[in-house]
């Protein structure tokens, strides 16, 4: 009897290892798999539904009362009542204030409005957020270009095409930059 628990117990961790090697591996997160197909997207067309379905996930706070107070935005945005948008985005900031695309929405409304300073301290707020929310880097580079701030624009497009490589109008924005930032090679 003592001789099959020792035995048992020294197989115990080849039979755990045997187990572990025949479990699935861990199933990468919607968002990985969606990244991971923009980044081999052939063209900005085939990019356009890859980016929208990243967007709809940036868009789900994780809190209902959030994503309904986020469709409210959208629907005064559709009513171009720009009041209630105001209301509904500061709601949203400050009862969220870790949610970006709250931020972005507030940059959006603002750049909108002329609060140019006021989007573009929103721009970098969502982008802390989720550094990954490559319209929003594409949108703060583009005011960054502006104002006249070509070095940080020229990074700002950069980031966003590393993380999307067919993003509308970002490669015409960087090859520009490049020769006004760094020269024209010899």
């Amino acid at each position: 009897m003592r001789i099959l628990v020792l035995v048992i117990a020294l197989s115990a961790p080849f039979l755990a290892q045997a187990a572990a090697a025949r479990a699935p591996a861990p199933k990468k997160p919607q968002v990985e798999v969606l990244f991971d197909q923009l980044a081999h997207a052939a063209s900005p067309e085939d990019a356009k539904p890859i980016e929208d379905k990243i967007a709809g996930i940036f868009l789900q706070s994780g809190s209902a009362s959030i994503d309904l107070l986020m469709s409210r935005v959208a629907a005064a945005q559709a009513a171009g009542d720009k009041d209630d948008i105001k209301k509904l985005i500061e709601a949203v900031t400050s009862l969220a204030p870790g949610f970006a695309e709250g931020w972005h929405s507030r940059a959006n409304f603002q750049r909108a409005t002329g609060d140019d300073a006021g989007a573009m301290v929103s721009l970098e707020h969502a982008i802390l957020l989720n550094p990954r929310q490559f319209a929003a880097l594409f949108e703060l580079g583009d005011m960054m270009e502006d104002y006249g701030n070509k070095a940080a624009a020229l990074k700002l497009y950069r980031k966003a095409l590393e993380l999307d490589p067919q993003l509308e109008g970002a490669r015409r924005h960087v090859d520009a930059l490049t020769r006004d930032v760094e020269g024209q090679g010899i």
